[in-house]
């Protein structure tokens, strides 16, 4: 089963488009630590499409980090998939080792990638088949004006360059932040499967995607406002809350 497969079956399965991040600040990768993120993780399953674990936060805490994020793999349902976000980009040897580290080491089904290196940036992960990759489209953040968001001569966004690399193959996405996700850069961007962070926190509009007509899988990622805000809410309560938004921002 590919990656698109797996994701496609767990949306139509739970019903939700929900990505729920794994952020999980922490001071030591200790025991504390390591329950928390697994009780965030079998909390919020029945409502999760995918889990999106990200690097920094792990290997902040050096090689414990690491190891921890290995342990808490372990507990993520088989049927979820769970998108790695490292936000990966070199090339030749450094690339592939990434690309072992993530999918072999890790096991993970997908993976954030930075492409501005070029398409050599993409064809060691393209070598696992089963696999899935984003590409970072159009970020959720302010700066995302400084290169995405720049306009071409020949009237293109520098975003449409990365958005026609997905032709590389169907394991390719795109990352596309609500915060940025108008119309008119949606428009822009072909039918691929599409993770949307910037909901929550970074105040993204829902809206956007009501009528979008787009049939590729797409998963909304909420990291802080499942993990960390009204902390005196369950992880369950406040994950099936933005499972509803989403049901309903899509028209289901």
């Amino acid at each position: 089963m590919t990656f698109r497969d797996k994701l496609e079956k767990r949306i139509q399965t739970v019903g939700s488009h929900l990505c729920v991040g794994l952020d999980i600040r922490a001071e030591r990768a200790d025991e504390a630590t390591k329950q928390m993120a697994i009780k965030v993780i079998e909390e919020t399953a029945p409502f999760a499409a995918a889990f999106k674990p990200n690097a920094a936060y792990f290997e902040a805490l050096g090689w414990q980090g690491v190891r921890m994020l290995a342990q808490i793999l372990k507990a993520v349902p088989r049927d979820i998939p769970v998108i790695y976000d490292a936000k990966r980009g070199d090339i030749g040897e450094t690339q592939s080792y990434y690309a072992r580290a993530a999918f072999e080491e890790f096991g993970v089904d997908a993976i954030t990638l930075n492409p501005y290196m070029g398409a050599e940036t993409l064809e060691p992960f393209l070598k696992y088949k089963d696999k899935g990759i984003y590409l970072l489209g159009v970020t959720s953040n302010p700066g995302a004006a400084d290169i995405e968001l720049q306009s071409l001569k020949d009237g293109r966004k520098v975003y449409q360059i990365v958005a026609e690399m997905t032709k590389a193959s169907d394991q390719v996405g795109l990352v596309v932040g609500l915060t940025n996700a108008s119309e008119d850069n949606l428009a822009g961007i072909p039918d691929v499967p599409l993770l949307m962070p910037g909901l929550g926190a970074q105040g993204g509009d829902l809206s956007v995607l009501k009528g979008a007509g787009r049939t590729a899988p797409i998963v909304v990622n909420v990291s802080r406002g499942i993990l960390y805000d009204e902390p005196s809410i369950p992880y369950a309560s406040k994950a099936k809350s933005w499972m509803e938004k989403l049901t309903a921002a899509f028209g289901g």
